[in-house]
C-alpha cells in the first residue's frame, strides 16, 4: 500500500512543475475538503503526506530541495494549471485560517521561499497577463499603419494644394 502510494507521489512530482508545501495542523477536516474543492476548480490537488513518504518520493525529482521542509504536519499543493490562481485560492485561505502556513515551493526546479510566494499570488493571472501582451502587439501595429500612412496622407495634401492653387 505504502509502495504503491509512493509511486504515485513519485510520478506527480516528476510531472508536477508547480507545488507549495504547507503546515496545516489545527485545520479541520471540513476547512481541507473545502479547499481541496476550491484547488480542483483552478487544476490543483492539496494532500495530506507523510514526511517519510515524501522524502522517498521526492527522490529523483526537482522536490529533493524542499527535503528540509518535510517537518512536521505537512500537505503539498500540486499544481497542474495557472500557478498564480492556484496561489490566490491557497493565500487566501490561508488568510481566513490563521493555523495554516506556507512553508516553502517549487516553480520550474527553482526554490520558493515563502515571500516569493506570496508575491506570485498577488500577480495577475495568466489570462489576464496574455490580454495585456496581445493589446500591446494590436496597439504597436495600429501605430505602425498610422506612421505609415502619413507619408502618402502627406503627399496627397501637398499634391490637393498644388491643384487648388493652380
Amino acid at each position: 500500500m505504502k509502495e504503491r502510494v509512493v509511486a504515485d507521489l513519485h510520478e506527480k512530482l516528476k510531472n508536477v512543475k508547480f507545488a507549495v508545501l504547507v503546515d496545516y495542523s489545527g485545520v479541520n477536516v471540513e476547512q481541507i475538503t473545502a479547499l481541496r474543492n476550491k484547488l480542483r476548480e483552478v487544476e490543483a490537488e492539496f494532500r495530506v503526506v507523510k514526511n517519510t513518504l515524501m522524502g522517498i518520493a521526492s527522490t529523483g525529482t526537482d522536490f529533493v530541495i524542499l527535503e528540509e521542509h518535510f517537518k512536521g504536519p505537512m500537505a503539498i499543493l500540486m499544481n497542474y494549471g495557472d500557478e498564480v490562481r492556484s496561489m490566490k485560492v491557497l493565500v487566501d485561505f490561508a488568510k481566513e485560517n490563521q493555523e495554516v502556513e506556507i512553508k516553502a515551493g517549487m516553480l520550474d526546479g527553482r526554490f520558493l521561499s515563502r515571500e516569493e510566494l506570496n508575491v506570485l499570488a498577488y500577480l495577475p493571472g495568466r489570462d489576464i497577463l496574455l490580454g495585456k501582451i496581445l493589446s500591446m502587439l494590436v496597439a504597436a501595429q495600429v501605430s505602425l499603419v498610422n506612421v505609415l500612412s502619413g507619408v502618402p496622407r502627406s503627399f496627397v495634401q501637398v499634391l490637393e494644394a498644388h491643384r487648388a492653387r493652380g
